[in-house]
């Protein structure tokens, strides 16, 4: 192996470990700066390993006090020991227990991985690979531990939280105190965690369908109690949704949530004690948007329905990582689905698959679902594994549909309790479960990229059938240049000229379900009994994660925008018109020409605005959001100029604002909401309509639209009206604007979340001025580089939601970014990483930006030294293969 492969782990080199470990006890004695952690393993060989085997435990700036084997102290020649590695020569070849005394300083671990101190609070963050910063450990999911932790504390720190159950506390001769908590589930270490503080708490008691109590409570920074009741609620109701739905029951006598405001990710799904970035627990009306309160009860679920998709299941190696994760994501999905809109969240989670998984397929940084080789397994905690794999899910209950993955879950449940299971044996119980063939299907894990599938279709009006030809084809990525056909499903429905539904009939004229499964590179079906030329509804409720390339016309998508019955297609029907608009409104601007605003799309929204727009405000809200300018991009491919693309979206903005601004007026004051603050569905699809018709009706007159911001600034009586508002006078810019900012500010200046909100809105004005702005607010008080939550609100909103501001002609946006990624990366490299994605599509723009990208990315490279993190992302992105 090459040096510049030596750290490179392949699925294929995968075997078993040569020993297992399963119990753990460990005892933490709490210190600021010097905590000592003894483990007691009780190790045994694996049958499956290499016998006589060294034992080869991972550390990572480990210092070790002590080791002894069965109580003995080990000698100094029967092991060697570094801050990443332990190894004994010649363990015993049967079972034994291994002694280790650890020590490690809280407080200096920036890293937020493994045991770190953060606002006074002790907590661990043990995935992917943390669990080897407590102590010398097999750290990898395969290993299933059995685990008790005591934890000892001075009285500073009252609260000692740990995995599993609660089964002794009391108190010690020195003056502190100690708790012994117990998980009797085996679990890999990624799992472990235990948290020390003084917090307070807010409680219920859950009764689980058997009829356990279970204790349940949220843990929160002194005086913030009141604001995480609504996430003990979203608990509640996540529990019992998988009890209903899934018929998951919760397995421990208490589920116990802690909030931290420093954190690497969103929250973590430890057995029984999840901890949470505080930003998805802390809400209340005065400080949360209706998107927060969204997210919080997402991500809550998410983290819940771990408990069984994760943790009583987990996976046998970080390449079946979409196991987990993109499983749970669906989950998370479905119960929102349940909970709010369906349509409306199908929606929102397309959006986010194309804004960001999308891309991903299309770049340096493509990978499967299931990569097959990585460097650093924390750069693939992505949206290809997340949302793309979530997708897949949906698409496998698509196949074989509702009945038989219900069954196919059920049957992966009883199966794999207790185990760590691969993608292999979780498809291998859908097909046991409807007796179908899903090799094929499995094709979805192994191949990176977004297929792109054509369809083209033919009415013959003597023959009254209608003949759809579907193609597909997926581009190559880095690594995989050929491709093989993917099995895609492509809901469809067929829309007649008088705008009603056609009973889809195949040539004999028997029933057709809607469902057409593309699995070869082209197949074609043809419908009988059409009795008019039909405009074809392809993807409904975006039925597979594709790329789809139609021969409508606007008319024709209009038409669907206007009478299909899928709400999910109504939606992209007006959204592919208005992309196809702003496309040749980019090319007019760069032709030198002005663009104009079809009226076609105008007598649209406005029918739309007239007859349906209040029946569904949620669903309205969405309709009247123009696809955003990353969409656009994604849309034209190459040569990408974002200052062309943003002058054409909102020249197109402006010119639907002034059209409909009468209509727009009339319902922003007709959408108030007198009612008391709820961030319930209805106020909250209410109040989102209003803003988007507050935003359209500002781009088509600034000082109409400034005005009414204005007013809707000073009079809200909720953080979503609030923060809209303010983020309308962002776009209008002037005095107004920078007032509002100082009023914000001044207001929420203790509350560290609240002005996240303000540096992000900053970080995306679409002005020249806002790179200065962005570099001074680094020396504003509340901001800190070193808090996870401030970083990405500043330069992440800078890197990944401004594209003129970033990509910037002078290159002097990739600059700054470069330098902060450069800064950052010794003390948080996984923060570091994720910055660094935002470069991800430098390679399609034009020329000028491209090379400023690349020097940039250069740089980056160049630094010494440069974390397995960073180096990994920029080396791909420079096209440095793994």
């Amino acid at each position: 192996m090459s040096a510049e492969n030596a750290s490179l782990i392949r699925l294929e080199d995968y075997r078993p470990t040569d020993y297992l470990i399963d119990t753990v006890a460990l005892t933490f004695r709490l210190h600021p700066t010097d905590t000592r952690i003894v483990s007691r393993l009780s190790v045994r060989p694996n049958p499956a390993g290499q016998t006589g085997a060294p034992l080869v435990l991972d550390g990572d700036d480990l210092t070790l006090v002590s080791i002894s084997l069965d109580d003995a102290p080990l000698a100094q020649d029967a092991y060697t020991v570094s801050p990443s590695r332990l190894v004994i020569t010649a363990p015993p070849q049967r079972p034994f227990t291994l002694t280790l005394e650890t020590a490690v300083n809280p407080t200096a671990n920036t890293k937020l991985m493994g045991l770190y101190r953060s606002s006074g609070v002790y907590c661990t963050q043990c995935e992917a690979d943390g669990f080897r910063r407590i102590t010398y450990f097999l750290d990898r999911p395969d290993v299933l531990s059995v685990y008790t932790a005591r934890i000892e504390a001075d009285a500073d720190t009252p609260l000692l939280l740990g995995n599993g159950n609660l089964v002794e506390a009391g108190a010690r001769a020195d003056g502190g105190h100690f708790a012994v908590w117990h998980d009797p589930f085996p679990k890999p270490g990624y799992l472990f965690a235990i948290v020390g503080g003084d917090l307070d708490k807010v409680e219920d008691v859950f009764i689980t369908a058997s009829g356990r109590e279970v204790k349940v409570a949220v843990y929160v920074e002194k005086g913030k109690s009141e604001r995480a009741r609504y996430a003990l609620d979203a608990l509640q109701r996540s529990m019992r949704w998988d009890e209903d739905v899934f018929g998951r029951e919760y397995d421990l006598d208490v589920f116990n949530i802690v909030a931290v405001s420093d954190f690497n990710m969103g929250a973590m799904e430890n057995k029984g004690l999840n901890i949470f970035n505080d930003k998805y627990v802390l809400a209340s009306e005065d400080t949360a948007t209706d998107g927060d309160y969204a997210n919080i009860e997402a991500i809550i679920a998410h983290e819940y329905f771990h408990n069984w998709t994760g943790n009583r299941i987990t996976c046998r190696d970080w390449f079946q990582l979409c196991l987990k994760e993109g499983l749970t994501v669906f989950r998370d999905q479905e119960f929102s689905s349940d909970a709010r809109s369906r349509a409306v969240k199908r929606i929102a989670d397309v959006r986010v698959l194309r804004a960001s998984q999308f891309p991903e397929d299309a770049g340096p940084l493509a990978h499967p679902v299931r990569p097959r080789a990585y460097k650093e397994i924390n750069n693939f905690y992505t949206a290809t594994v997340y949302e793309k794999g979530a997708e897949l899910i949906r698409v496998l209950k698509t196949l074989i549909g509702a009945q038989s993955f219900r069954r196919g879950m059920d049957l992966y449940f009883d199966r794999h309790d207790g185990t760590a299971a691969t993608i292999e044996e979780f498809i291998a119980c859908f097909a046991e479960a409807s007796g179908q063939d899903l090799a094929a299907f499995s094709r979805w894990y192994e191949q990176a990229g977004t297929p792109r599938v054509t369809a083209r279709g033919i009415y013959d009006a003597g023959n009254r059938t209608y003949t759809l030809t579907l193609t597909q084809e997926t581009p190559p990525t880095p690594g995989q240049p050929d491709k093989h056909p993917m099995v895609i499903p492509v809901a469809l429905g067929l829309v007649g000229a008088d705008g009603r539904e056609i009973a889809l009939k195949t040539a004999d004229g028997a029933p057709h379900d809607g469902i057409v499964v593309l699995d070869t590179a082209e197949k074609t079906i043809t419908f009988s009994q059409v009795d008019s030329s039909p405009t074809p509804s392809l993807l409904r409720e975006f039925s597979a994660p594709v790329i789809l390339d139609i021969d409508l016309s606007d008319d024709d998508l209009l038409r669907l925008f206007a009478y299909d019955t899928d709400p999910f297609n109504q939606w992209q029907s007006a959204q592919t018109v208005a992309t196809r608009i702003i496309r040749r409104a980019v090319d007019d601007i760069r032709a030198g020409r002005t663009p104009q605003t079809p009226d076609n799309l105008v007598h649209a929204l406005a029918e739309f605005l007239d007859a349906r727009a209040t029946r569904d405000p949620a669903f309205a809200a969405q309709v009247l959001a123009l696809p955003g300018e990353s969409d656009i991009a994604r849309e034209i491919g190459s040569d990408i100029d974002p200052d062309a693309i943003h002058v054409a979206r909102k020249t197109i903005r402006a010119g639907l604002g002034r059209a409909l601004a009468d209509k727009l007026a009339a319902l922003y004051n007709d959408l108030a909401v007198t009612a008391r603050y709820r961030p319930d569905a209805a106020q909250a699809g209410q109040r989102a309509l209003r803003n988007a018709v507050l935003d359209l009706l500002t781009a088509g007159d600034p000082t109409r639209g400034g005005a009414l911001a204005q007013a809707q600034f000073d009079s809200a009586d909720n953080m979503t009206d609030r923060i809209v508002a303010l983020a309308t006078l962002t776009h209008v810019a002037g005095l107004a604007c920078e007032n509002a900012l100082a009023a914000f500010a001044a207001r929420y200046a203790d509350n560290p979340l609240v002005l996240d909100k303000w540096f992000s809105l900053q970080a995306m004005i679409a002005e020249p001025e806002t790179l200065d702005r962005v570099k001074a607010l680094l020396d504003h008080p509340a901001f800190s580089l070193s808090n996870p939550n401030r970083t990405r609100a500043l330069v992440g909103s800078f890197a990944m939601a401004n594209p003129t501001q970033f990509a910037r002609p002078d290159g002097a946006g990739f600059a700054f970014v470069a330098d902060i990624i450069i800064r950052l990366d010794p003390a948080n490299p996984q923060l570091a990483s994720r910055l660094a994605t935002a470069f991800r599509t430098w390679k399609t723009l034009e020329p000028g930006r491209r090379a400023h990208a690349e020097a940039a990315l250069e740089r980056i490279a160049a630094a010494t030294p440069l974390s397995p993190d960073v180096s990994d992302i920029v080396g791909r992105m420079l096209d440095r293969a793994l």
